[in-house]
Order: C-alpha cells, then structure tokens, then sequence
C-alpha cells in the first residue's frame, strides 16, 4: 500500500514573452513583490515556434524566464497561474495583453506548467487550472514529451532549466529535505 507523504517545495519558474521589453522590469518587479527575488534570469530568447500570439502581441517577441529563490508548495500553482492571470490584465492596453506571463514548478524529476486549457494530457489541479507535464527529468537531462511545447523543448530553455534544477536540488539538499 503507498502511503501519502508530504511533497517536497518546488522552485517556481516564471517565463515571460512580449514584443516590449522595457515593461519587463515592472512585471519581474510585480512578481518578486509577491514570490520574492529571483535567483536565476535567463538571458533574452527570441520566440520564434508560432504566429499564434502575434495578432495580440505583435511580433518579434522575446522570451525571458525567472527562477525565484522561495520555494513554494506545489498545490500553490492554481493559485500563481491565477495571480499571472490578472498580472496579464493589468499589462494590457486596449484589450490586449503586452506580455505572457507562464508559471511553472520545477522539480528534480519535473518541470509542469499552469494552464487553463484542458487537454488530454493536462491534470486539473482546481480553481480552472490545469497541470501541463512539460519536460521529465530522465539519464541526467530534461526531456521534452510529444506535447511539450517547441520553445520548452529546445536547448536554450532545457539549457537554462537544468541550471536551476542544479540550484534547485543544492536547496533542497541545504534545507535537510
């Protein structure tokens, strides 16, 4: 029989893209208000796998993902994706959002995002989220799956996610957990 265990914290991981860069700095600065500093910033990627965005967004965009240094409880990810929802809508302008605001738990094992579209492989956490298993840790590296979206997939961001895992399991290890 397993027994239920507590989950150990995650590192919350936090990717943004938009056309305008320079609002970047109040977005980080909105989400360390609430999630505290990052530890770990991603350089400038451009974003370059879809048209989807660019009637709201415009094009080129330009992708930078946050690893913040608090870890937070996994069931907490509803309500982050909820928090980055309306972060969002403050950060629109006629209607129409100036920046993408994606939220995430890195595990040792995983990385999962937050959505709010249900699809097949996506378990529902509550509160109109869903889970979104994006990348698995697996013979020392991050793995994409065949859903996984192209960006997560490609080097740069498995790149920059195993760095953070790094950080992520020395924290782990620091706190005895």
């Amino acid at each position: 029989m397993s027994k239920p265990q507590d989950p150990k914290p995650a590192k919350l991981v936090v990717g943004c893209f938009t056309k305008e860069k320079d609002i970047l700095g109040n977005v980080a600065g909105r989400l360390s208000g609430s999630f505290g500093p990052p530890d770990v910033v991603s350089p400038w990627l451009a974003f370059e796998h879809t048209d989807y965005y660019t009637p709201e967004l415009g094009a080129p965009l330009f992708r930078r993902l946050m690893a913040f240094s608090r870890l937070i409880q996994q069931e907490a990810l509803a309500d982050v994706k909820l928090f980055t929802n309306e972060l969002e809508t403050q950060f629109s302008k006629q209607g129409k959002r100036l920046v993408n605001i994606d939220p995430g738990c890195l595990l040792a094992e995983r990385f999962v995002l937050a959505t709010g579209k249900n699809h097949a492989h996506r378990i529902y956490l509550g509160k109109g989220i869903y889970a979104d298993l994006t990348l698995i840790y697996r013979k020392g590296r991050f793995r994409p799956l065949d859903w996984t979206y192209p960006d997560y997939a490609g080097e740069a961001i498995i790149g920059f996610l195993e760095s953070v895992r790094d950080r992520y399991v020395h924290q782990v290890r620091q706190s005895g957990g």
